[in-house]
């Protein structure tokens, strides 16, 4: 197909989240917000997507308003309406009510034919116990590989 471009991406959403699934949703913006999106000028930090009225919404998000931009430009942490699929939209929708799971952004890149994309997690909160876990994890690994490299070198 095609390179796809990074603009955003969520770094904590995997530290603080495990994530179970995700999907790959538009995003409905307006001319100066994708402008401010192919310069990059996002971040998804503080945002989430919600369900409602059969709607998927990204909140919270902020894209910076285009700086050329004229009286019509954006708000920059307006909510955008995000384009899934019916049964998407509704499948989500059971999983978030009935198993506590919440609808997180990971990344808003572009593609190759120039539309803005969104992945979005559906992930569980990890307790303050099962961050630890993941840094031992990471920590036991990292001494792994450098134990592995170290006897590369010595050879």
């Amino acid at each position: 197909m095609g390179e796809e471009k990074t603009v955003a991406q969520n770094r904590k959403a995997r530290h603080d989240y495990s994530i179970e699934d995700s999907f790959e949703a538009g995003i409905v913006l307006t001319g100066t917000e994708i402008k401010s999106v192919r310069a990059g000028k996002v971040s998804l930090a503080e945002a989430y997507a919600r369900i409602e009225n059969g709607e998927a919404w990204l909140i919270g998000a902020n894209i910076a308003p285009w700086e050329t931009g004229n009286r019509f430009n954006h708000e920059p942490k307006r909510p955008r309406k995000l384009l899934l699929h019916g049964d998407q939209i509704l499948a989500l929708q059971t999983r978030t009510r009935a198993k506590g799971l919440t609808l997180i952004p990971l990344k808003m890149y572009i593609t190759s034919r120039g539309l803005a994309k969104l992945e979005v997690g559906l992930g569980r909160g990890k307790q303050r116990h099962d961050r630890r876990r993941d840094i031992a994890e990471r920590d036991a690994r990292r001494e792994v590989d450098r134990a592995i490299a170290e006897a590369r070198r010595n050879r």
